[in-house]
């Protein structure tokens, strides 16, 4: 039987067992949440960050995941898994909680969320956003999604439960020569985007090495994600840039805006560079 492609139900965790302190979710790392064959690394840390509420008697808009902080160990392959959490911290503005992805006897994710109270609502005191001069709300007319016939129908299987629609001309080389600038705009299919969704797309694009000509795999050896806040109902922005591609390494950062023009996630990682 064919597992759901909604987002909702592959951050579904069912609570095994636990204390105030200690606790245990199991869940399925989604077939359809994949780069390739290997389950996408966001979708891994917005599991994390749901464990982390989870364990604390969340989720609640007084209490989210505001910084996530994941080290990936290996990458394991669509089907069961387990989550570990353990309450480090329950304080009056901010929480602390220890996460580990583990599939059979094996971690592959190390996680560190922080919990509190994201800044929905008030204004901020300074912003330099880069996302609202550059793209509009929605995507432009004409601009299809990853889908049948489009050129990375067979590797971004996220597809299946989200409609993606990245602007081709930003994948490969700058024409000017300056640094490469990802553009996307992304949503759930069938569901308004939530926190853990707006996590996910801290490292929904594709690698910025396209712009260097590596295709290939680019396996996130460690990525940190805040929310700034929580999404309006509609398109997500999303901007893809670095600073340093090197022979070995790499880093990518995203800018993730709603459609009211608010930054609701910022994130960082460092990668390993595709093999020729």
């Amino acid at each position: 039987m064919t597992s759901s492609t909604l987002f909702t139900d592959a951050m579904a965790l069912v609570r095994l067992d636990g204390d105030e302190h200690v606790a245990s979710f199991a869940g399925e790392l989604n077939e359809h949440w994949t780069i390739g064959p290997k389950v996408h690394g966001g979708a891994m840390l917005a599991l994390c960050a749901n464990a982390a509420r989870l364990a604390c008697g969340a989720p609640s808009d007084a209490l989210q995941p505001v910084a996530v902080s994941a080290s990936y160990l290996w990458a394991p392959d669509p089907g069961p898994m387990q989550l570990s959490t353990t309450i480090r911290k329950r304080g009056r503005r901010v929480g602390l909680v220890d996460v580990e992805l583990n599939q059979g006897q094996r971690t592959a994710v190390r996680a560190v969320v922080t919990l509190g109270e994201p800044e929905h609502q008030a204004p901020p005191l300074l912003s330099f956003n880069p996302v609202v001069p550059l793209m509009t709300p929605e995507p432009p007319p004409g601009l299809e999604p990853i889908g049948p016939g489009h050129p990375m129908e067979h590797i971004v299987h996220l597809a299946h439960g989200c409609d993606i629609r990245p602007a081709l001309t930003t994948l490969g080389p700058r024409s000017d020569g300056g640094p490469p600038v990802i553009e996307m705009w992304v949503r759930p299919k069938d569901a308004a985007p939530d926190v853990l969704f707006a996590l996910l797309c801290g490292d929904v694009s594709a690698p910025v090495t396209f712009a260097v000509d590596r295709n290939g795999w680019a396996p996130t050896v460690q990525l940190t994600a805040y929310l700034r806040a929580v999404p309006a109902d509609g398109w997500l922005r999303v901007i893809c840039s670095c600073v340093q591609i090197g022979q070995d390494w790499f880093d990518e950062d995203h800018t993730v805006v709603d459609c009211e023009g608010r930054i609701v996630v910022q994130s960082r990682q460092l990668a390993m560079v595709p093999a020729r």
